[in-house]
């Protein structure tokens, strides 16, 4: 297997969207991610160990995404996240293969499945 760039893991996520540097403070407020927009290039974010890439929709078309993002509060991030703007799909449940997870949808249309190990 190819070596990915330092920082990448040799899966990223990319999610393209209508407006990249809302869709990035919506990370930020959500999952505390750090980032920016560098305008030129995908803003390149960072989610617990993991990096996900946002790029402005126009040379490509808009894309959402469905993410499955572990978290250390799984109702407290869920919180945030509606408050944030993005709809309940699910509210939070214990599941029975021992995470506790939500899902809501973004106003870009990428759908965040959060959990925690219980």
């Amino acid at each position: 297997m190819t070596a990915a760039r330092p920082g990448f893991h040799s899966v990223t996520p990319r999610l393209v969207v209508a407006d990249a540097g809302a869709q990035v403070e919506f990370l930020r407020t959500v999952f505390g991610a750090p980032g920016a927009v560098p305008g030129e290039r995908p803003a390149e974010v960072r989610i617990g160990d993991s990096l996900v890439m946002v790029t402005q929709a126009g040379a490509r078309e808009a894309f959402p995404g469905f993410l499955y993002v572990y978290v250390d509060d799984a109702d407290a991030t869920y919180g945030r996240a509606v408050a944030a703007g993005a709809v309940t799909l699910e509210p939070p449940i214990d599941t029975p293969y021992g995470d506790r997870r939500a899902m809501v949808r973004d106003r870009w249309g990428n759908v965040w499945q959060i959990a925690h190990v219980l």
